[in-house]
């Protein structure tokens, strides 16, 4: 009889998971040009979101309404174009919908730099809502396209380690974006527009990876598959947009999966407000020299640390209860922020530091324990063929989430977190206010985010309570059962 296996140490599963990572070694030149893409337009792609609503503001004079209402243009475009995207990837195939994906993005993003540098210009925040608005379907297909083309480029065995590098390299991006912004405004003391020269950089470079290391769409296969299988994943039919809806809404598990993704909307919501609401956030309660760049960047450095040491454990519990129960932690992210400041015994400033650092901690271990497995279970259940399409469906919490905050986001701070107060007749900034403690709890932003994690908390607790039914049927691996 033999003796039972030793369990793994800490170290062994570390080094476990880095060998892992051998099996990419069968990945060719596509897989590692699309990470390469990943990289540069994550690192636009999240500057971009950060700055903004301050740039609206700022630099084109909209008040904190108005530039709520435009970004809310543009991100309920991108949600809807979401429907269409991960179907017309589907349709036009991955080198031609990332070039053009490529060149939209590039000419719009020029047009925004213009209208930024142009302070003659009439209209300027209308001028520049609108072209936001037709950057949507760009930004949408793109997303869908890094995803399509991950599951394309790696095999069955190499594809779960090919989904954690790129959400490692997605979020590598995001960290250089936060710092990019923090170097541009802090040390080069240029104006909120040059994020979008950066855009427009990084799309030109786009393109050049693309055109030399992007040749092939064909499904990759290991050399060990058997022969039926291997050629049968070769193939893989291209269908209309209406030819994949058609299929897509006569499966009982599309509407389950749209179910979680109604509920996990506010939890999704939370990592909105990292963008659309703390730049503003801080900017009044720390001071102008806040370093909200550097502040946003803490969440994607401690995604790839984080990734690194949970992924080596993360196949031993089940997919849905790690969504789920990641989730709440991301909600609670939230609670530090919803104490009162003088609870820190800190000065304001210091108080405001230490509670983005700690909701940033929360935020970052709910993230990683629940994120990856949403994107890696939704390309496991897509029928062959329409991988773009599920996967467009599952981005949409997050393109969805930004459209509710960004339509309400001007009302949450005009009311909990405004520039200015008036107290007795006078105007004074919202930081004298708190420091003089002329506000009530239910006048400051602590209220506000204990409401938004209140909401963001209630998704959580239904889903949970519905896991038999959300679990139906689903088999996509080991360790992805509900129970």
């Amino acid at each position: 009889m033999s003796e039972p296996a030793r369990p793994k140490t800490f170290s062994e599963a570390i080094v476990g998971y880095f060998r892992d990572f051998r099996v990419l070694k069968e990945t060719k030149t596509e897989y590692w040009g699309i990470q390469v893409v990943n990289f540069l337009d994550c690192t636009a792609y999240f500057a971009l979101l950060t700055i903004v609503a301050v740039f609206l503001s700022d630099d084109l004079g909209l008040d904190d309404r108005l530039a709520g209402y435009t970004i809310t243009a543009f991100t309920s475009a991108t949600s809807l174009m979401l429907l269409l995207s991960g179907m017309m990837t589907d349709w036009l195939g991955i080198r031609r919908g990332l070039n053009l994906a490529m060149w939209g993005s590039l000419l719009l993003r020029l047009g925004i730099v213009w209208v930024g540098l142009t302070p003659s210009l009439p209209h300027r925040g209308l001028i520049a809502g609108v072209l936001l608005f037709l950057m949507a379907p760009f930004m949408a297909a793109i997303q869908t396209i890094f995803q399509a083309a991950t599951n394309r480029y790696t095999t069955r065995r190499s594809r779960s380690a090919g989904f954690n590098l790129w959400y490692l390299f997605m979020n590598i991006g995001a960290a250089a974006a936060g710092f990019s912004i923090d170097i541009v405004r802090k040390w080069l003391h240029l104006p909120n527009v040059h994020i979008f020269t950066l855009g427009v950089i990084t799309a030109a470079l786009c393109l050049v990876v693309q055109h030399f290391l992007i040749k092939s769409e064909e499904q990759l296969v290991s050399p060990d598959e058997p022969a039926g299988e291997a050629e049968a994943d070769k193939k893989v039919e291209r269908k209309s947009p209406w030819q994949s809806w058609r299929l897509m809404v006569r499966e009982p598990a599309l509407w389950r999966l749209l179910v979680l993704i109604g509920l996990i909307v506010g939890v999704r919501a939370v990592y909105v407000y990292l963008y659309l609401l703390m730049p503003k956030y801080w900017l009044r309660t720390i001071g102008p020299d806040a370093a909200f760049g550097t502040l946003n960047a803490i969440n994607p450095i401690g995604i790839v640390i984080g990734l690194i040491l949970f992924i080596p454990f993360a196949n031993r519990f089940p997919v849905f209860r790690m969504l789920v129960y990641g989730a709440m932690v991301s909600s609670l992210a939230l609670l530090p922020m919803s104490l009162p400041w003088t609870m820190y015994g800190l000065s304001i400033e210091k108080a405001h530091y230490l509670m983005a650092l700690l909701a940033m901690i929360l935020v970052t271990i709910g993230e990683v324990v629940w994120s990856p497995k949403l994107y890696e279970y939704t390309a496991a259940i897509a029928p062959k063929g329409q991988e773009g399409a599920y996967l467009g469906l599952s981005l949409i919490p997050w393109f969805l989430a930004k459209t509710l905050v960004s339509a309400f986001s001007g009302h949450l701070l005009e009311h909990w977190s405004p520039e200015k107060v008036n107290i007795n007749g006078a105007e004074v900034t919202l930081q004298q206010a708190m420091i003089h403690h002329q506000l009530d709890y239910w006048h400051r932003p602590e209220a506000m985010w204990l409401v938004l994690g209140a909401y963001a908390m209630a998704g959580c607790v239904i889903a949970a309570i519905l896991e038999k039914w959300l679990t139906q049927g689903v088999k996509a691996g080991p360790g992805s059962q509900g129970a």
